[in-house]
């Protein structure tokens, strides 16, 4: 019996969205504000942490 470990799980995003902005951020070193900015011209919206 196989099993998928689902690291992602509970989580509010896909886990597609959770890997491309952990991508963006440590390829081109973008802050969290950065990557809030960018997703948020793609529609999805974040919660920016203070």
């Amino acid at each position: 019996m196989e099993t998928k470990l689902n690291l992602f799980k509970w989580k509010q995003y896909e886990s597609a969205i959770i890997l491309l902005t952990v991508r963006w951020y440590l390829k081109y070193s973008l802050s969290y504000r950065d990557i809030v900015e960018i997703m948020s011209e793609r529609g999805l919206e974040f919660l920016i942490l203070q």
